[in-house]
């Protein structure tokens, strides 16, 4: 199908997305002989599987359920379920309230509600599935400039090479200035926080349960990872998260254990502390002949309710569907029909989850006293509520849409 510098696809971006795009477009690889490119910024490392070793700060996400069957039908499940740490209860509550919700898999049937797995093992076990496709890597290398084409578009990289690309696939994050050089605008909504990252030791064992609590300064998620281990989200208002970093250790830990409370143990340790401002960002245009825009280039969530990957990964086998259909029916990759099959699957999944995710940001920064009695009144009734509980939180796990 491609020749020269042409290729079927182009994806920016090798990244968690970008990784995953490539391990789901293995069969359309092998099968109908598509050539795809991916380009991406920084050096990989060589995947080593077995001499793997997650350091105490290495940075981890919640995949959710379905997150993990799709991984299942990428074949890359096996190797990641070696580092995965399953989540079997989420305990909810808010901070001065007494009302809390507790969601467990055992209740909802499934082996696991979700799971943690470190960032950089995903990465590892995806590239190892890549380097067993005929693909073609420029890495590291970056698309320094894109215009579109009648046949695609023409992308020309920081490694001196020129790629006409039939479907280009922006898996980049946004941060590139591609969007921008397309006149792809994005609408961004600050929540006004940043975002503190940390890994924590605890004093007992977690037995697999995730905590998601809303304080006054806004939400603070601890998920599960090693025996005595947690990856710490703690929400702070703009302008504060310097002097969150500041403390030293004992300070922080000890700031730490009189928000949060001592449900999870007594925090022993911390690792290295990183913060990040908090958006809303959703691209406006998200398909064009030849184009499609995936993952955080396409939509930035709250870290709240650790949608975003899992929304991306769902977007990935969306895309790949529809290529599939698409191709079958004899059009190109980049034919806007196909696209805009892509866009018709995901419209609704998208707006749900954005929706989901920042009216829980908002309904829980409201300090109204009435409406806080409301919330926790809602958080007891919920925990009471069966076929609710269940529908909100199989969506959640992306088990329904």
């Amino acid at each position: 199908m491609a020749h020269g510098n042409n290729v079927d696809i182009a994806i920016v971006g090798g990244g968690l997305v970008g990784a995953s795009l490539g391990c789901a477009l293995a069969p359309l690889i092998q099968q109908r002989g598509l050539r795809v490119a991916v380009i991406e910024a920084a050096a990989l490392a060589e995947a080593d599987l077995d001499g793997y070793q997650p350091s105490f700060d290495a940075r981890a996400s919640a995949i959710a359920q379905g997150s993990r069957w799709h991984f299942q039908t990428l074949g890359v499940w096996p190797e990641m379920a070696r580092q995965a740490q399953p989540i079997s209860l989420i305990h909810v509550s808010e901070q001065g309230r007494l009302g809390a919700t507790r969601l467990t898999a055992e209740e909802l049937g499934v082996e696991a509600l979700g799971y943690v797995l470190p960032n950089a093992w995903m990465g590892q076990v995806l590239h190892a599935r890549l380097a067993e496709l005929e693909l073609d890597w420029h890495c590291p290398a970056k698309v320094e400039h894109i215009a579109p084409q009648a046949d695609g578009h023409r992308l020309v990289l920081s490694d001196g090479h020129e790629i006409t690309a039939a479907l280009t696939l922006l898996a980049d994050g946004g941060r590139s200035g591609l969007k921008e050089q397309l006149g792809i605008a994005s609408h961004a909504v600050p929540y006004e926080q940043s975002a503190v990252i940390a890994n924590l030791e605890v004093s007992k064992p977690h037995r697999g349960v995730a905590f998601e609590r809303f304080t006054s300064n806004g939400p603070l998620a601890l998920l599960p990872l090693g025996r005595d281990r947690m990856e710490l989200v703690w929400t702070q208002a703009s302008g504060t998260e310097d002097a969150i970093l500041g403390l030293d250790d004992a300070e922080f830990l000890t700031r730490l254990q009189q928000v949060f409370g001592e449900r999870a143990g007594r925090f022993r340790r911390v690792g290295r502390r990183h913060a990040y401002p908090l958006s809303l960002v959703t691209a406006e245009e998200v398909v064009r002949p030849g184009l499609a825009v995936l993952g955080n280039a396409a939509h930035a969530l709250h870290p709240v309710a650790g949608q975003g990957f899992n929304l991306a990964l769902r977007g990935v086998m969306d895309l790949v569907s529809s290529l599939e259909k698409g191709l079958a029916a004899g059009r190109g990759p980049g034919d806007m029909a196909t696209m805009q099959d892509f866009e018709a699957r995901r419209a609704q999944d998208r707006r749900n989850v954005i929706r989901f995710s920042d009216g829980l940001i908002r309904l829980f920064g409201i300090t109204n006293p009435v409406l806080s009695h409301a919330r926790a009144g809602g958080l007891v009734g919920l925990n009471l509520t069966g076929p609710l509980r269940r529908t909100l939180a199989r969506r959640a796990m992306g088990l329904e849409r």
